[in-house]
């Protein structure tokens, strides 16, 4: 059966010169737009899972390389000698004590967990296809904090050696799919949060996401827009423990639909502020 072509860049709506950031941008939009739990509409699940799939791609510079130029079966033409269910085989070529001894081979594969798996830690079960047709399964832990591109080793758990030579390790890259919330940045977490008006000049309590739950947030009377409030440890774990910070920025969102009374009360606002002027450090 021929192949669909799937183009990612329509997928995101950008153009196929489109930089990284302008990658990361459209997917950031897109995601918050169709995201299960705030777009419950029947197609939002389905046209979600087909933005992941293609920033996975485009996010990826090996892969979208990959995907210029070849299109659809990107995936097919893997460098290195790549096998069935996506393990490539790295021969050492270290000989043991035994002059017919030879090291097994290293296996690298890639998994992809969330960000919140990344907060708390999670388990993985890899299926390893040894070259000599036997198959073997694993149940890895991947800690908490990982990083996206960050390396596991399991030393001994490649491919079995020959000749009594030692098996070769195996190498787990950790892919951290982007989250439609929160951007990370080391072990800090920021995400912007809206807030009402009345709530940015009066002040108020508001509840914010983190990844262990929710919560409490006070907004400080006349807080202006593009505000950044840190909250202390409620970022990703550190490897040395505790945990990085949250930083949430402050997005007003202005009123619409204003009746007229509440036009009225704008202007007793503006002509009790006569003579203010907000753009007289540019002039």
């Amino acid at each position: 059966m021929p192949v669909e072509y799937k183009d990612y860049y329509k997928t995101l709506g950008v153009s196929k010169s489109a930089s990284a950031e302008e990658i990361k941008r459209a997917y950031r939009k897109l995601a918050r737009q169709h995201h299960p739990d705030v777009n419950k509409k029947p197609e939002a699940e389905k046209r979600f899972k087909e933005i992941n799939e293609a920033n996975e791609v485009l996010s990826d510079p090996e892969k979208r390389r990959r995907y210029d130029a070849v299109g659809p079966e990107w995936e097919r033409f893997q460098q290195g000698g790549q096998q069935p269910g996506g393990f490539q085989w790295v021969y050492t070529g270290q000989p043991g004590a035994d002059p017919c001894a030879v090291a097994g081979a290293d296996v690298e594969h890639e998994v992809e967990i969330t960000l919140a798996e990344a907060y708390k830690g999670t388990e993985r079960s890899v299926e390893l296809r040894l070259p000599d047709g036997t198959t073997r399964r694993l149940t890895v832990k991947i800690p908490a904090g990982v990083r996206d591109g960050q390396r596991i080793r399991l030393a001994g758990q490649g491919a079995p050696g020959g000749g009594g030579g030692p098996a070769g390790d195996l190498f787990l890259r950790v892919r951290v799919r982007p989250h439609p919330v929160f951007e990370r940045n080391g072990e800090d977490l920021s995400l912007v949060l809206p807030v009402a008006l009345d709530e940015a000049l009066l002040g108020a309590e508001v509840t914010v996401p983190t990844l262990k739950g929710r919560v409490s947030l006070r907004i400080p009377p006349e807080t202006q827009n593009g505000r950044t409030i840190r909250l202390a440890g409620q970022g990703m774990p550190r490897s040395g423990g505790g945990h990085g910070d949250l930083y949430v920025t402050v997005k007003v969102v202005l009123p619409t639909k204003l009746s007229d009374k509440e036009r009225d009360l704008v202007r007793e606002l503006a002509a009790s502020r006569a003579g203010e002027d907000p753009r007289k450090s540019l002039l």
